[in-house]
């Protein structure tokens, strides 16, 4: 697909503002429902654990790049970069495997998912998506493994049925530009309602060119970031050009396409059966911060990209409400994943480019129920999920077009992760709706067995490493709100994270080429046990002032630090000595922090929304000294000032962080000091306006100026510096 067709069919649609500007704001309201609570819907105001809610009204408004774009722009959320084409979530200073991520209430997360920066968030098309819920701490009652920052919950569109019972038909679209990195990006959807039947159909395709940072350095940057040269391959040999412009991010482009299917079976007004088919696949994405890498004063690598990332996806849900008997509702599914991966990566001056290929497969079922009784509620169930990773690896010469054997990220002899669990969730309303009380409880199991066939590149002491392990999590909170105008909701909760295969058995090459991290069977699961405090003030929808404190206890830690092999702390990789890390279980960690936000309506017109966030985490190494823990990012927030009439909308906003000093980064390398100025990560803020006007009944536009001053900055822990001046603009609409 092309996007120059994309374009001339989004206008001949006859294109309707989608983005409804009454509605781009955040509720004021307490009353606001979500589904991440207990996997049913839930009003907000009854639970104990901080949720935050996107709508798709925001998503739209917000005309994110791609997913991780759009939770940066909550101001709550702060994502770390390795390229262009990426995105990796922190909650509450965990990342990556640390925090869940569900679609349609399938776990995304996998067997494979590293605990170092995940990007894999860009296979979740934003342009699609409905409703997204982020959860703030523990979650393990309900989620099991891995939601130990959280968990971040996306909900797409579902298929509309008719309403008199004739065919319908309905479509939207979208077409977006931005200059920054000459972004081209094409959506269409819609929907086919018969009677009992409805069928919804996406495709999304997007293609984003080298991305330009800002012009203005602050005195702390210096020619930080700045893109001088590169590699290019000139009469078969690499030879290192001139950047004609320094500022353009040479090889961040890539290009994307994402398409879905779902079809909705109404068998009466209580059962529904949906299928849910999702493709996103990706053309290569090059790794930048590793084109960047110097070795004796020179670039180090001609190439290094991921091959193209594929998520394909079938899952079949069943539900079923307003029963009679045991159960007033029913959630039932089965699902299916294929997940592709693949890194390149060439050295400059060499032939030979190392290719790795991981291919996994997953298996999953749930299992809920709730039931209503009196003053209680009561949610529980099963879940489910079976991983196979196979892992390849060859060696290609590019000029003789021969290959040969290289040694696999994780073991070659086969890789299978299960696990599975029962949980229960209750809600008592203790006093009406002034005293409730939130109560879980959750037993999980998890399975883990890689086989090494092949150690003829390392000589490993051992063949096989095998894990059962088991946990019991639980949470307790209680919400009071003793009149109409304050909330408290003082909540305890529990998290459980098993390593996986990424944890246990990876090899790979770090910090440029700096560190080898290489397997270690020993490993266990690690806990936090969380407290936190939140105090929300309101007033007659017109201000909300919320604020929640927290601090986590994070025991088995799972931390990476210097280990040995074979006896060697250094060892011989791609011609040099190297030294060797492993992921390790350090006695204990500890984290600390806040999130404070307002919502104000000034008058009709105009609203006001602000937040930061805080976060503070140590950990004690081997020799019992307290250090930095790494993904703890710095202060950051937002602050919104945003007019709303009928027809028109517009913000003017601005994003910021704080200074990541050297001494708050961590030394395990997972902080990516390598990337950031001689004195760390400096602090920075951006302004930025964005405006919306609906045309007419079937046509709007959506214009942003980003980093109006152009400045030059990068996220703390990121390999590629955020766009300069960007100007956008969406045309949105539907049939």
């Amino acid at each position: 697909m092309q996007y120059k067709y994309i374009l001339p069919v989004a206008l001949a649609m006859g294109i309707q503002a989608a983005y409804g500007q009454q509605d781009t704001l955040r509720p004021v309201s307490l009353n606001e429902y979500v589904f991440s609570s207990n996997k049913f819907k839930e009003n907000k105001k009854n639970i104990a654990q901080q949720i935050q809610t996107i709508s798709q009204k925001e998503t739209e408004w917000a005309m994110p790049q791609n997913t991780g774009n759009l939770m940066e722009q909550t101001g709550n959320v702060f994502v770390q970069r390795s390229q262009a084409g990426g995105g990796s979530v922190v909650l509450r200073g965990f990342e990556a495997s640390r925090v869940l991520m569900v679609v349609d209430g399938v776990r995304m997360n996998n067997a494979i998912y590293r605990a170092g920066h995940l990007q894999n968030i860009i296979t979740i098309d934003n342009n699609l998506l409905e409703r997204t819920e982020v959860m703030f701490g523990p979650a393990s009652t309900l989620y099991g493994s891995d939601a130990l920052g959280g968990v971040v919950m996306f909900n797409t569109k579902n298929p509309l049925l008719s309403k008199d019972g004739r065919t319908s038909f309905n479509a939207n679209a979208m077409t977006r530009f931005s200059s920054a990195n000459s972004e081209g990006t094409g959506h269409i959807d819609f929907n086919i309602g018969l009677k009992k039947f409805a069928f919804l159909t996406s495709v999304t395709y997007s293609n984003f060119g080298d991305l330009r940072q800002g012009s203005h350095s602050n005195p702390f940057y210096g020619s930080f970031g700045m893109r001088n040269e590169y590699v290019a391959r000139i009469n078969g040999i690499d030879s290192i050009v001139a950047n004609t412009n320094p500022h353009v991010q040479k090889f961040t482009g890539y290009k994307q396409y994402d398409l879905m299917e779902k079809i909705l079976f109404q068998q009466n007004d209580k059962i529904s059966h949906t299928l849910n088919l999702q493709l996103s696949n990706s053309g290569n994405i090059p790794r930048y911060d590793r084109l960047t890498d110097i070795r004796n004063g020179k670039l180090r690598f001609a190439e290094w990209y991921y091959g193209p990332q594929k998520r394909a996806m079938a899952a079949y849900q069943f539900d079923a409400k307003n029963l009679q008997g045991a159960f007033d509702e029913i959630k039932a599914g089965i699902n299916y994943q294929s997940i592709q991966e693949s890194r390149h990566q060439r050295s400059r001056g060499s032939n030979a480019l190392q290719q790795r290929y991981e291919d996994v497969d997953v298996v999953g079922y749930n299992i809920d129920f709730r039931k209503f009784m009196k003053r209680h509620e009561l949610t529980f169930g099963t879940d489910g999920q079976y991983n196979n990773v196979r892992s390849t690896a060859r060696e290609f010469d590019i000029v003789t077009q021969s290959e040969k054997a290289l040694d696999t990220r994780y073991p070659n002899g086969g890789n299978t992760m299960y696990y599975g669990a029962v949980y229960a969730q209750h809600i008592y309303k203790i006093i009406n709706d002034k005293l409730i009380l939130n109560d879980g409880i959750r037993l999980n199991y998890v399975n883990l067995n890689s086989k090494f066939n092949d150690t003829t590149f390392f000589p490993f002491p051992f063949r096989e490493a095998k894990q059962n392990n088991t946990a019991l999590s639980g949470n307790l909170g209680l919400v009071f709100m003793p009149a109409n105008r304050w909330r408290f909701a003082l909540n305890g909760s529990t998290g459980f994270r098993s390593p996986n295969i990424d944890d246990m058995a990876k090899v790979f090459e770090s910090a440029a080429g700096a560190t080898l991290f290489v397997p270690n069977p020993n490993l266990k699961p690690e806990y936090t046990y969380n407290a936190d405090l939140g105090i929300t003030y309101f007033v007659d929808n017109k201000l909300k002032v919320e604020a929640t404190g927290f601090y986590t206890w994070f025991r088995n830690a799972i931390i990476a630090d210097k280990f040995t092999l074979n006896g060697q702390d250094s060892v011989l990789y791609n011609g040099k000595m190297t030294a060797v890390m492993a992921s390790q279980n350090k006695a204990k960690a500890y984290l600390y922090g806040f999130n404070a936000a307002l919502t104000a309506k000034l008058n009709e017109y105009v609203s006001l929304y602000s937040a930061v966030t805080f976060t503070y985490g140590r950990y004690i190494n081997n020799a019992g000294v307290e250090v930095p823990l790494d993904h703890i990012p710095p202060v950051f927030g937002k602050t919104s000032l945003m007019y709303q009439q009928k027809r028109f909308s517009s913000e003017v906003y601005a994003l910021y962080n704080g200074w990541k000093r050297l001494q708050d980064y961590s030394p395990s390398g997972e902080d990516n000091l390598v990337y950031a100025t001689p004195k760390g990560m400096p602090s920075w803020y951006t302004l930025n306006v964005r405006v919306g006007y609906k045309l007419n009944s079937n046509m709007g536009i959506q214009l942003a100026l980003e980093n109006i001053m152009d400045q030059n900055y990068r996220q703390f822990a990121s390999g590629v510096s955020a766009p300069g001046r960007n100007f956008v603009v969406t045309l949105r609409g539907n049939l």
